[in-house]
């Protein structure tokens, strides 16, 4: 693992298949749905992404099945990429807390 945070797609879809495995369409509905519709996948993007993640050992292939003669993979974290995303969803929740607490000390309360 290199000492570079992840992009946001790659987190997303960390996140889409933290809790249960999913196959393709299912990840990138759930990034939509996790990042509130602000990120939708497009199909190359999200298999080219879900390649890379295999390489580097973030994400294992669950499952394979045939479906409408079409092979259908489920994929799921592999234990580097459940350390990777436990890893920076704490940078993030720090780095969120900071920035609440300079801006209350700078006057004003904010809420999200």
């Amino acid at each position: 693992m290199n000492d570079q945070a992840p992009r946001e797609p790659t987190l997303l879809i960390l996140t889409a298949i933290a809790e249960v495995p999913r196959h393709g369409h299912a990840i990138a509905q759930e990034v939509e749905k996790i990042s509130q519709s602000r990120t939708r996948m497009r199909t190359g993007t999200l298999y080219g992404a879900l390649e890379r993640l295999l390489e580097q050992g973030l994400v294992v292939v669950h499952a394979q099945e045939a479906v409408d003669g079409r092979m259908r993979r489920s994929y799921a974290l592999a234990p580097r990429g459940r350390e990777m995303l436990a890893t920076e969803a704490a940078r993030i929740a720090r780095t969120a807390r900071e920035a609440t607490r300079r801006l209350r000390i700078g006057g004003r309360a904010v809420t999200a």
